[in-house]
């Protein structure tokens, strides 16, 4: 795989900070979808509240894609959890902005009055408030408008960024423009400057969305993903296992059927509903049986047939490093020590990855590779440390590794969220935010759907240079 990725975001001046982003009706409001990516850019995490007229200027999906949350456009919306959405964003944000802050907002919240979704939580927040207002020139020139203005900044200690003069929407020149979006991030960095992270707690802030939209660009594509963690037998009654839930797997399977593939799902033990009505599913317990139906669904057996069956594999199982070398036809009575003797149990990826390379146990050349190639995904769980994961992925002979830490608060194990590092063949890296386990899924068929494509390309490039010839 080829090609630039993306650097690792550097902290800003707003690193750790929650803002909300309050958009008003106002012709201005394009604008806001820039100012959030300066705001992300900064290292802020920003979750977008819309006023229902604003929604006829923008819609929310933009704001959901970028911000990675919900957007909040209703005042009795309640999240997932049952909490009400804009009082968990007043009680959490560490600044309130508004930007464009159309006349009406400005007259109703120096009144109090609640009419919507960002002037309830202006008036249910302890943190800074930010106004940027625009409008026409004789609007924003009104008495009305000017005392209200007043008011908020005076009584209320709001810091408005005072909009610009030149070309307005009605057709004249004058004061009103949307100030300069970067003095606008400036205002918020000076606002909260002086105040600690106010809610370090990510149980406490707005959700992150469920899922960021997608194209559907795996249209066509067979996405082979293996999920849940495998169980290795002791006796009829008990077995070695992991803390393996699926739950990574499974939305990895999912998204890849929203994106339009088509999926084999090969589990394990897992303990989340799998999508059996839209993807194809085969369960297993143990490595063997994994091996034996994973080969099958790639390869129709345990060699290669020279035409690949699949367009992707992600092994996002945890799969057991040792079984038991003898186990037990009858169960073990308790009351004497027990001693187990262990063997490993086969690498499959790197099993996987050898036979579609062409390659045989020692890695010389045995067959012709499977083609096209597919691309090959694996996970590397780790504790304390990713600093192997390079290692297993050259070891593995896979194109793309993603590494966690699964003893790292919210990325164990269990969670509906996941830190990742996403490490690729030609030596990249992405280190990833917390994010949802959907949004992880999404992050990495990214990935793989660029690669399959710059497969595909350069398939046809060569195709078209030997016609030439």
């Amino acid at each position: 795989m080829s090609g630039e990725r993306p650097a690792v975001r550097q902290a800003g001046r707003l690193a750790g900070r929650l803002v909300a982003l309050g958009v008003t009706g106002s012709i201005a409001a394009y604008k806001a979808v820039e100012l959030l990516r300066l705001l992300t850019a900064e290292g802020a995490d920003v979750v977008v509240l819309l006023s229902p007229s604003a929604t006829r200027f923008v819609g929310p999906l933009s704001f959901a894609a970028l911000s990675r949350h919900p957007v909040e456009t209703e005042v009795m919306d309640l999240l997932p959890d049952g909490r009400i959405g804009h009082i968990v964003i007043a009680d959490s944000a560490d600044a309130v902005v508004v930007a464009p802050a159309t006349a009406h907002f400005l007259g109703a919240m120096a009144n109090g009055m609640a009419g919507d979704v960002i002037t309830a939580a202006c008036l249910a927040t302890s943190a800074p408030v930010v106004v940027a207002p625009a409008m026409d020139g004789d609007m924003w020139t009104h008495p009305a408008t000017q005392a209200n203005v007043a008011r908020l900044r005076d009584a209320f200690g709001y810091s408005i960024v005072a909009p610009a003069s030149g070309p307005l929407a009605s057709g004249q020149s004058g004061v009103g423009r949307l100030a300069e979006l970067p003095a606008i991030v400036d205002a918020i960095v000076a606002a909260v400057a002086a105040s600690p992270v106010r809610q370090p707690d990510p149980a406490a802030r707005p959700p992150l969305a469920a899922a960021t939209p997608r194209e559907a660009d795996l249209t066509g594509r067979h996405v082979v993903v293996t999920a849940g963690g495998t169980r290795e037998p002791i006796d009829p009654v008990r077995f070695i296992g992991n803390r393996s839930t699926g739950r990574m797997g499974v939305a990895i399977a999912e998204a890849a059927l929203d994106r339009g593939a088509a999926v084999t799902i090969v589990a394990a033990d897992v303990s989340v509903p799998l999508p059996e009505d839209r993807a194809r599913v085969a369960r297993v317990e143990t490595t063997a049986e994994l091996r034996d139906v994973l080969l099958d669904a790639l390869f129709e057996g345990a060699a290669p047939a020279g035409e690949a069956r699949f367009d992707a594999l992600v092994m996002a199982a945890a799969v057991a490093d040792f079984t038991p070398t003898h186990p037990s036809a009858r169960k073990l009575t308790r009351g004497e020590d027990l001693t187990l003797e262990l063997q490993p149990t086969p690498d499959l990826l790197a099993e996987v990855a050898r036979l579609c390379r062409g390659l045989d146990a020692e890695g010389a050349a045995a067959h012709p590779p499977v083609r096209p190639a597919p691309v090959l995904v694996g996970f590397a769980a780790e504790t304390g440390s990713l600093d192997r994961a390079a290692a297993k992925l050259r070891a593995k002979r896979v194109d793309l590794l993603v590494a966690n830490d699964v003893t790292e608060a919210g990325s164990g194990f269990g969670t509906d969220t996941n830190r990742v590092m996403i490490l690729d063949a030609a030596g990249g890296r992405d280190e990833l935010p917390l994010l949802s386990k959907r949004e992880v899924a999404d992050r990495l068929l990214d990935r793989v759907a660029a690669a399959l494509d710059e497969r595909d390309t350069a398939a046809q490039t060569a195709r078209m240079q030997e016609a030439q010839r």
